[in-house]
C-alpha cells in the first residue's frame, strides 16, 4: 500500500526532479515496522522572477507494511535546497524523527 499524505497528493503525481537517499541498506525496526528506504524527494512547482524556484520537499519511507509520502517543507528554499535539507537531517539525528513520524501516520492510515 502506498499512501500520500499531502493536502493535494497530484502534486507528487510525477517523478521527482531530484533524490536524496538517506538510508537503503539493511532493514531498521521502528514499532514494528521494517523500514527499508528512507528518501528525501524534491519536486520544483514553479519560478519567480525574483524569489527564485518554490518547491515541496517530502520524505518517503517504505516498510514491509506499506510506504508513505510526506511534506517536509515547501517554499523558495535557494540553491540545492534537498542537499541542504538531507545534511541538516544527518547531523541533527532527523532521520530517526522522520522515521517515527512516519511510522504513526502509516500506523494511522492502515487502521
Amino acid at each position: 500500500m502506498k499512501i500520500i499524505d499531502l493536502y493535494d497528493p497530484a502534486r507528487v503525481n510525477r517523478i521527482p526532479d531530484e533524490i536524496h537517499v538517506l538510508f537503503s541498506s539493511g532493514n531498521f525496526l521502528q514499532d514494528g515496522f521494517t523500514i527499508s528506504k528512507v528518501e528525501l524527494r524534491l519536486y520544483n512547482e514553479r519560478e519567480d522572477e525574483k524569489l527564485g524556484t518554490f518547491c515541496l520537499i517530502t520524505s518517503f519511507v517504505e516498510t514491509d507494511k506499506g510506504s508513505i509520502e510526506m511534506i517536509y517543507d515547501e517554499g523558495f528554499r535557494g540553491n540545492d535546497p534537498l542537499l541542504r535539507a538531507s545534511e541538516f537531517l544527518k547531523s541533527n539525528l532527523g532521520i530517526s524523527g522522520l522515521i517515527l513520524r512516519s511510522v504513526i501516520s502509516l500506523r494511522e492510515k492502515l487502521t
